[in-house]
């Protein structure tokens, strides 16, 4: 019996699958698992319909669309005759009705890109020709980007007086300047060089700035407030702590936590200003070298040097606040992901907790302060909240309250920037700070992109268990080189999705494109859904069991009501933390194998598991997706299988897994939509221990369970106590097992 599907206690139900079918399907389609064509390979997709975009429509010839443009309301008929003819052919206009263009003005305020299936419904009440009112569109919609860029240059012109103006009232100021010490006349020459510095850069910040206010106020639809660059020694002032919750919007669960109110208009001019100088360090912070960054006597870790940092960045967001220590790291490395691509995963809040949900817990958008210009993320700028953790419940998660600004440096290359904005939220329980961290981004051939990270914090970790200290205080737990391999592995996982030269010799691969997409967004939200309720969380209310033989469990409970992606009722969530003496990547192997599966999975009642299907991510062969079953004397285990998920990289796995239904799945492969196929993962994740000279790991073991299927029950001690002693069991047998071999 697989892990998770069915517990043997009093008041417990089966997992998944209760009535042999999970709802919202029909029928089995003609793949079926359990028959022998899914060993040889043959998986065969749904027959799919084709799609027929706008751009597949031919269009209109250069000096037909001129004549269709005609007074923004003229369209042109059509033109006849013979294509030799060498004389010119009078084209005949007829205008629009007024009734005609007062219902496509008022669509077109709804609607500006209508599809195939809008404009044919148009032309029919209209009594227009389809293609008539595809020109329609096409021309009111050039019509109004041209007022639009009409607009935006004369709101630029205007911008550039201001500033002459300014630049105009500066120089007088300084010609009119007296000097401290004899009361007259003072010249360039006799300003300190700190100060002539700070002047020249308070310019150019001001230009920058206020481009930047100026597309906000945009976007934003309220006025630019004009305000003074703040001085080096002027103190943020502190406003109070907003409460609310992230409701069930929120990305990595539905549970009511703290939160962040969005900005107020005042501290709108102070987060631009503060985003801009972001900008600028996190760039000279990804480019410079000794003496800012020092290497390692060994020549694998570079470490920044504060003392240098404090003199090439004096403005900051303040000192170091009492009891916390720094982290910063800075990592390099080439992924195959466009680098249009990798900006609009780090700008949509959505995308971003997707492909770093192993670090990433929960995140949102307060609010766009501007969603940049040119129809990129140039210049957007954007109030953030976020929470980060360790896969683990024993390290506390790190809660940021930030603005995140993304630019364009040049050709094919960004940057984007996270600062925090917590001296404008005072609270007592910050325990993390985060200076300029972010990454640059350079365009290289063949779709390939060059990331540098940087992460830099600031961080009071006193409340990390000792068993993960060394890890956390290294600075990999939360470092750059963990961001950087995340993306490298979610880059190639992407990449693997969207591979068409599947071979098909290899016994089990599935090579039907619809189906791998549908199997491999099933994974992905297991895997988002086994990272969310693994950590330390403020979303999570853990209770700690002790005394079961293995280190401290970490237990708690969630009701699960009208989610098609869960079973309802009561789901307990167990996980424990402990120390192996043996290193991640054998720790990895052991567990992801479906031959050494039986020496700990106690459920699978010692039954053989065999991989039917899988889909690989990437060259490492450790990365991938595969679907299993037991095979059992217990009737009640045939119509169940295992999906599963094992990945790798420099800083960390996961092997994660989730019993599901055959007949579910058995849409899935053929393409079918997998939002319905409920799941309850369970699994492990895997982290060196963060010492050189032993190289062990620490494994966390983590259980989602269904209790009871009635989701008003009450939790029930026996329960409990079986889940309990299930997880106790498990780290024994992973513990005889690999110490053994370790010795």
């Amino acid at each position: 019996m697989p892990v998770g599907m069915m517990i043997p206690a009093r008041n417990m139900t089966s997992v998944i699958g209760r009535n042999g079918n999970v709802g919202g399907f029909g029928s089995p389609s003609s793949l079926t698992l359990g028959q022998p064509n899914m060993m040889e390979g043959q998986l065969h997709p749904l027959d799919m319909a084709p799609n027929t975009s706008e751009s597949d429509v031919p269009r209109i010839r250069g000096e037909d669309f001129d004549s269709a443009t005609k007074s923004g309301s003229e369209n042109q008929e059509g033109a006849s005759g013979d294509d030799h003819d060498p004389r010119p052919k009078k084209k005949r206009y007829h205008r629009h009705t007024q009734h005609q263009i007062q219902e496509m003005e008022a669509f077109f305020k709804e609607c500006p890109h209508p599809d195939d299936k809008q404009r044919k419904e148009l032309s029919r009440e209209l009594g227009l020709e389809p293609l008539q009112v595809k020109f329609w569109f096409q021309n009111k919609r050039t019509q109004m980007k041209t007022q639009h860029e009409r607009q935006e240059n004369s709101q630029l012109r205007a911008e550039n007086e201001k500033l002459r103006a300014d630049n105009m009232r500066y120089r007088e100021a300084l010609s009119n300047a007296s000097c401290p010490n004899c009361g007259g006349p003072t010249a360039i020459g006799e300003m300190s060089f700190d100060e002539h510095h700070l002047r020249m850069e308070n310019a150019r910040l001001r230009e920058e700035i206020d481009r930047i206010s100026a597309i906000a106020a945009k976007y934003v639809g309220k006025p630019v407030v004009n305000y003074p660059l703040l001085p080096p020694t002027v103190p943020p002032r502190p406003l109070e702590l907003g409460v609310g919750g992230f409701g069930e919007d929120a990305y990595g669960g539905g549970d009511v936590v703290r939160s962040m109110s969005g900005p107020t208009d005042a501290d709108k001019p102070i987060i631009i200003e503060l985003a801009v100088a972001a900008m600028e360090e996190l760039v000279r912070m990804a480019q410079m070298g000794d003496p800012l960054w020092l290497t390692t006597l060994d020549g694998t870790t570079t470490v920044l040097n504060e003392d240098e940092y404090i003199r090439s960045f004096p403005r900051g967001i303040g000192p170091k606040p009492t009891g916390f220590k720094c982290e910063a790291s800075r990592e390099t490395a080439v992924v195959i992901m466009d680098h249009i691509n990798l900006v609009e995963i780090l700008m949509d809040v959505n995308q971003w907790y997707t492909v770093f949900s192993g670090i990433v817990s929960r995140a949102m958008t307060l609010e766009v302060l501007s969603t940049g210009v040119a129809g990129n993320y140039n210049g957007a700028l954007q109030v953030m909240t976020a929470e980060l953790q360790v896969p683990t419940p024993l390290v506390p998660s790190r809660e940021s309250y930030f603005v995140r600004y993304c630019k364009q440096h040049g050709e094919g290359t960004w940057a984007v920037v996270d600062v925090s904005l917590d001296n404008l939220r005072p609270s007592p329980s910050l325990r993390c700070r985060r200076r300029p961290s972010g990454c640059l981004i350079h365009e290289m051939p063949n779709g390939y992109s060059k990331v540098t990270w940087v992460e830099h914090v600031e961080v009071d970790d006193r409340g990390v268990h000792d068993l993960y200290k060394q890890l956390v205080s290294s600075g990999h737990a939360f470092g750059a080189k963990r961001w950087v391999a995340t993306l490298d592995r979610q880059c190639e996982r992407l990449a693997s999705s969207m591979a068409t030269n599947i071979p098909t010799g290899d016994v089990g691969v599935i090579t039907s494109q619809e189906g791998r997409k549908s199997m491999l967004k099933l994974a992905e939200r297991m895997v988002m859904s086994f990272c969310a309720g693994v950590g330390a969380s403020t979303a999570h209310t853990w209770t700690t069991l002790s005394g079961t033989g293995a280190d401290d469990v970490r237990v708690m409970t969630r009701k699960s009501v009208d989610d098609p992606g869960r079973p309802p009722g009561i789901v307990l969530s167990a996980a424990t933390s402990f120390w192996l003496p043996v290193p991640p990547i054998r720790v990895f192997d052991f567990l992801r194998d479906e031959n050494s599966r039986s020496e700990w999975d106690i459920l699978s009642n010692g039954g053989v598991v065999q991989e039917m299907a899988h889909i690989a991510n990437g060259q490492d062969t450790g990365n991938c997706v595969s679907l299993l079953r037991v095979n059992s004397a217990n009737s009640s285990q045939s119509n169940m299988l295992i999906l599963q998920e094992s990945c790798r990289d420099a800083t960390g796995s996961f092997v994660i897994y989730a019993p599901v239904d055959i007949v579910a799945m058995n849409v899935v492969l053929n393409g079918g939509d997998p939002d319905y196929v409920a799941l309850l993962p369970s699994g492990f994740a895997i982290l060196p221990d963060g010492t050189m000279a032993h190289g062990g790991s620490l494994l966390t073991v983590a259980f989602q369970i269904l209790v009871d299927s009635v989701p008003t029950a009450k939790l029930s001690l026996g329960s409990v106590a079986t889940v309990n002693n299930l997880i106790a069991c498990t780290v024994e047998r992973i513990k005889a097992s690999l110490s053994c071999e370790a010795a």
